[in-house]
């Protein structure tokens, strides 16, 4: 075990920070954490907790959300979690959806008219929630009105359509665009990424996700019209299926981590549930190639929930598994030792045994509690939640998007060529030039 270098200076001036040997060692499973610079040594600043304005107070930004739906839902609940998210205005073209909202935000006013917010001098940011084939105009239309952007992910329906997007936030230099894919900003995922960049896994092998979840993705309503505009996500007109609306988060993941862009993609798709007239496969499959002959195997299904989602990147020395909110490195018998493993927190994973690797652990432990034994969700540290706050922390510090406009096009375009090929049951070699902007 490396011994601890001197104190940083945020942890010299508070003493409530620091952690001495003996609570370093006695902690035990706040070694699980990973938080180190190398895999061989381990840095005490790392063990004082990095500010939230989740938690903490922070400067208002006066906020909109558009698009009311099960999305923009979503959003209104993560950002009720979110310090200085003042939402002042709710839109949606159906003024059913209003009164849900305003629930959640008993100040803010809605409407059903989308220019009426962009013409509102007082909103300074804007989330976009509605179905993704309207998401071009009215991320366009916010951008030239000076408003900053979150635009959910995909960022259009078509390559063109986020392209243009992209165009338009790259030539918005005042104003942060941020594309909402979560997994970016999640402690959890960034927390990971550490040791895979650490190179603790050796060579990696190879990888896996899956996202499963019985639901059929139909809705009802009372009439027609508003039945066919809620089932946007089952035509293949208006829906990059299985791939554009879950797996581009998956895929956008793989590349962070492996930093690069897919070679090529084959592609299976099925109707296996839900064989209701939709448009659109309930369950698919996909072999993703990146350089050097890496692959990552990717499944979707909408019938089955067993085993929810994860992630799965094996090395020839470790391991890393990520489930949910979760994770885990399982090591190699002859894996070299990293040090700070003897004292890490071991819990059972299937029939094996790994070790948790745990963000925020700091916080855990700040509180009395072992890190490992205490994995509860906290709502106001949810993908989504950390998603709104990195980009109002942008807005405020006046600072690029963790996530950028180009990161979402490129993942838009990596998730609909993968859609493409499940359509067709083939394979998709990547061009360069569809990645540029």
């Amino acid at each position: 075990m490396t011994d601890l270098p001197s104190q940083s200076p945020a942890a010299a001036t508070d003493p409530g920070l620091v952690l001495d040997r003996r609570r370093f060692i006695g902690a035990g499973s706040a070694l699980a954490l990973g938080l180190f610079a190398s895999a061989r040594q381990l840095q005490a600043e790392e063990f004082v907790p990095a500010p939230s304005s989740i938690l903490e107070h922070a400067e208002p930004v006066v906020c909109a959300v558009i698009g009311l739906g099960e999305q923009g839902r979503a959003l209104l609940a993560a950002l009720t979690n979110v310090a200085g998210a003042d939402v002042r205005r709710v839109c949606d073209g159906y003024e059913a959806t209003h009164k849900r909202a305003l629930d959640l935000f008993p100040k803010a006013s809605a409407t059903a008219q989308a220019k009426e917010v962009l013409d509102d001098p007082a909103i300074q940011a804007v989330w976009i929630a509605t179905p993704t084939h309207l998401h071009r105009e009215l991320a366009i239309a916010a951008l030239q009105a000076g408003k900053h952007v979150y635009c959910e992910a995909p960022l259009a329906g078509s390559i063109e359509d986020a392209r243009l997007i992209a165009k338009a936030a790259a030539a918005a230099q005042t104003q942060v665009f941020h594309s909402g894919m979560q997994l970016r900003t999640d402690p959890q995922h960034k927390h990971v990424l550490s040791f895979v960049r650490t190179g603790a896994l050796g060579t990696i092998a190879q990888c896996q996700a899956h996202h499963h979840r019985r639901t059929s993705w139909r809705r009802t309503a009372s009439n027609d019209e508003r039945q066919h505009a809620l089932n946007w996500r089952l035509a293949r007109a208006t829906s990059n299926g299985l791939m554009g609306e879950i797996g581009i988060h998956h895929l956008d993941a793989a590349s962070w981590f492996l930093k690069g862009l897919p070679i090529s993609v084959t592609g299976f798709g099925s109707i296996r549930a839900w064989n209701d007239g939709r448009e659109i496969h309930d369950t698919v499959q996909c072999i993703v190639e990146y350089a050097g002959g890496l692959r990552y195997l990717y499944d979707a299904t909408l019938a089955n929930s067993f085993d929810s989602s994860g992630e799965l990147f094996q090395g020839s020395d470790a391991a890393v598994l990520i489930r949910d909110h979760r994770a885990w490195m399982f090591k190699e018998a002859d894996a070299p030792a990293l040090g700070w493993e003897v004292y890490a927190f071991r819990e059972k994973v299937g029939d094996d045994t790994g070790i948790a690797l745990v963000a925020d652990a700091t916080k855990i432990l700040a509180a009395g509690k072992q890190p490992g034994e205490n994995r509860e969700v906290d709502p106001r540290r949810t993908p989504l939640a950390c998603a709104c706050d990195a980009f109002l922390t942008a807005i405020r510090e006046k600072k690029p998007s963790a996530c950028s406009a180009h990161t979402g096009f490129q993942a838009t375009v990596a998730a609909i060529k993968a859609h493409e090929a499940t359509l067709s049951g083939s394979t998709v070699v990547f061009q360069k030039e569809w990645f540029e902007i």
